[in-house]
């Protein structure tokens, strides 16, 4: 299973969601949503075929992380204190919102794999700055929480 795939797909989703929100949020637009995302190219690498383990995580970050939207945007404000989460960039409010889902949610997963991948999904779809960003962000959560 490629976590990385399915969390590329997962941000994109919910960068989609956040951009253009559906007029009825719920279950089956967030599904179309990562649908798009996936057929979209950045998790059909496997000749075409969808991993479905993959697919399942992904739809595991993203149903988590729109499920619990207004914690994780309290605990961004609360970290990002010269930022507002409306005032960051779509695409780092997007990894962030996933990442800090992550955290919260999985725990088989060490909080330095998560931040290093929010980090490397922000450089490639975000700014300059974004994974400086990212990384501030999330560090000062890790650091919160001991």
């Amino acid at each position: 299973m490629s976590r990385r795939r399915a969390r590329e797909a997962a941000m994109q989703a919910l960068f989609q969601l956040d951009m253009n929100p559906p007029p009825e949020g719920g279950k089956e637009e967030w599904k179309r949503a990562l649908d798009a995302a996936w057929k979209d190219g950045a998790s059909e690498k496997a000749g075409g075929k969808r991993q479905e383990a993959d697919y399942a995580y992904a739809w595991t970050l993203l149903s988590g992380t729109c499920e619990s939207l207004a914690s994780i945007d309290e605990t961004l404000s609360r970290l990002s204190k010269e930022w507002k989460v409306s005032r960051m960039a779509g695409i780092d409010r997007s990894v962030l919102r996933l990442a800090v889902y992550e955290l919260r949610s999985d725990s088989d997963v060490t909080p330095g794999i998560v931040i290093n991948e929010a980090v490397e999904l922000a450089k490639k779809f975000g700014t300059d700055d974004s994974g400086r960003f990212v990384n501030g962000v999330l560090g000062s959560m890790m650091r919160e929480e001991k």
